[in-house]
């Protein structure tokens, strides 16, 4: 590619504005620069299956010669250009920490707060820089105030930390938790939206959504929960873990009044990266986990009081963001939705093996789960992992019970084979 037709291509990704953050970052990277020339000459529905382009994608990460990971679903490696900033940024902090730490690095924070507020689609007002999910959520879950009786409407699908924060506010407030169990897989929306609605009563004062079920790929239909529970005054509090830069939305459009998420999931950023969102009329009435001068503070800051922190994963996000807009977020759950039907629908062809996830795009995208008649959950993931060098992993959660894959975009059609092609030896040795 030329460089006019190179600068014509950044311009356009400019347009979600990203023109700047994309020149950055394939600055000196032939790697970069030949994933962009690449994407330039296609177009995104030749890109998702062109194998040549996502081996390219493949190259830009260290990714494991001798094993096939597919458990991107617990956490995702980094992009080489991610691993090199952490480093870049660390060894920096590292001559003068009070200096260059606290002060130069620390001075990238609005920079970051900007740049990851237009990827969720949200005011930088709206959104505080975690490091993970769970304090995201649990600055949530431990900051609404609730009384004696308030009752709390939760899925026993949701994520373990969450239910164990919640239960530690029943055990010490006297909450009282209304647990819904989903009968998964399912396409049914209506049943999806009723399960929850269903259990609000005239006490119910907040609900907890898990945007995309983590242990079995399942969506739920948060928006369309979230504007019922609004409307009847009850809170909405989304977990957003699984679903964030990995299907395509804008975190105000989910209706929630609290969402928290990772980074180093599908955004691929620095292990320890994550982020809160807060409508801003709610900022002032939630409490911050770790205390701030003024707690009841209208500026989304005050759940930032974390003290010394890794500036360095904090600023590589800045480069995760990047890497996620080279390849765009239409394109990138474009492939993932290929990826999982690539798989599911030749294992669900074979005798003895089941899908445990709805392969309906609504309904999934990149985490699907399935099982061997006859054989256990943990044997199935072990002997993947044992004989064929494929990494998965056994999920048994109170009705789930079964072997979930999640490929990543580094993942090629190749790597699915290999896996695909080991499922059915096993499945033929049990005959």
């Amino acid at each position: 590619m030329n460089i006019a037709s190179r600068r014509n291509f950044l311009v356009k990704l400019g347009a979600v504005g990203s023109l700047s953050f994309l020149s950055n970052l394939s600055r000196g990277n032939n790697q970069i620069d030949s994933i962009i020339s690449a994407k330039a000459e296609k177009s995104e529905d030749e890109l998702v299956t062109d194998e040549t382009f996502w081996y390219q994608i493949k190259m830009a990460f260290s990714v494991s010669p001798t094993l096939i990971n597919l458990n991107n679903g617990g956490v995702s490696p980094q992009p080489k250009v991610v691993q090199d900033a952490v480093e870049r940024y660390n060894k920096l902090s590292n001559e003068t920490p009070s200096f260059y730490m606290w002060r130069t690095l620390d001075d990238g924070r609005e920079p970051l707060r900007r740049k990851l507020a237009e990827l969720a689609g949200c005011s930088p007002d709206n959104l505080a820089i975690m490091r993970n999910s769970s304090e995201a959520l649990e600055n949530i879950i431990f900051g609404i105030t609730l009384q004696r009786g308030d009752e709390v409407v939760l899925s026993k699908q949701d994520y373990p930390n969450m239910i164990n924060a919640w239960k530690q506010r029943e055990h010490r407030e006297g909450i009282v938790l209304k647990w819904i169990s989903l009968d998964l897989p399912t396409t049914d929306e209506d049943y999806l939206y009723k399960s929850y609605t269903q259990a609000f009563t005239n006490k119910t004062k907040v609900v907890h959504i898990t945007h995309l079920i983590n242990w079995c790929g399942q969506i739920v239909p948060t928006q369309k929960i979230a504007i019922e529970a609004r409307s009847k005054g009850i809170l909405s509090v989304i977990d957003g873990a699984h679903s964030f830069a990995h299907i395509e939305y804008n975190i105000p459009d989910l209706e929630g009044d609290f969402y928290g998420t990772s980074l180093h999931k599908w955004l691929c950023a620095p292990f320890g990266s994550g982020l809160l969102y807060v409508k801003k009329d709610k900022i002032s009435s939630l409490y911050p986990l770790m205390a701030a001068g003024d707690p009841v503070s209208t500026d989304i800051r005050k759940f930032e009081n974390l003290g010394t922190r890794s500036f360095a994963i904090e600023q590589a996000i800045g480069q995760a963001i990047d890497f996620h807009y080279m390849i765009g977020s239409s394109l990138k759950q474009k492939r993932l939705e290929y990826l999982k039907q690539y798989w599911c629908n030749k294992l669900k062809k074979v005798n003895g093996v089941t899908i445990h996830t709805p392969l309906d795009p609504k309904f999934s995208c990149a985490i699907a789960n399935f099982k061997i008649a006859n054989m256990e959950t943990h044997a199935i993931s072990s002997e993947l992992l044992s004989k064929y060098k494929v990494h998965t992993v056994s999920i048994v959660w109170d009705n789930i019970d079964s072997v979930r894959v999640t490929p990543n975009v580094y993942t090629t059609t190749r790597d699915l084979d290999v896996f695909i092609q080991a499922v059915e030896k096993m499945v033929a040795s049990k005959s």
